[in-house]
């Protein structure tokens, strides 16, 4: 059991920064290209020059969770992508969706515009009504280092996943 390995006890509480309150309504796994969507941070919580300076960078780092997701979801054992059985089964880590331990997600939407607490960005694959935990800007020297090498398959999954609708 997870609990019991040394070091991985501990329980990590955290509270929603934001949420996502324009654009996509509907989940579904492909055709996020182009979908302008609207975060709105917690003005309870922050200040409007929480946001200086983000205005100067083209992407973001965006953790949320996949609050329409089951936690009966979760799986951890290996799968196909999919169900696709033409893809080879990988286990829980080596998959990016709500079947994930604490169905958190990452995404790295392009920054359109701030205004206060409202950051307009595009390609964020979350759905309004979706919990913001944290975002930071993209630094492209913290992004991978060396050569990055993946399997055939993401790309063959994913092929649709930008196109616009």
């Amino acid at each position: 059991m997870l609990n019991s390995i040394e070091g991985l006890a501990m329980t990590l509480q955290i509270d929603p920064i934001g949420e996502v309150v324009e654009g996509r309504t509907e989940v579904a796994d492909d055709y996020w290209g182009g979908i302008e969507s609207v975060i709105q941070l917690d003005e309870s919580q922050f200040p409007p020059d929480a946001v200086q300076g983000l205005d100067s960078f083209s992407h973001l780092i965006v953790v949320w969770h996949f609050n329409q997701a089951s936690p009966d979801d979760v799986e951890y054992h290996a799968r196909s992508p999919r169900g696709n059985p033409a893809w080879p089964a990988t286990g829980t880590f080596a998959h990016r969706n709500h079947r994930r331990p604490n169905q958190l997600a990452q995404s790295f939407p392009r920054l359109i515009a701030v205004d206060g607490l409202r950051l307009r960005v595009t390609d964020l694959d979350a759905v309004v009504g979706t919990k913001i935990y944290d975002l930071s800007p993209y630094f492209a020297d913290m992004g991978p280092r060396g050569a990055r090498r993946e399997p055939a398959w993401p790309a063959q999954m994913l092929a649709d996943y930008w196109v616009k609708k």
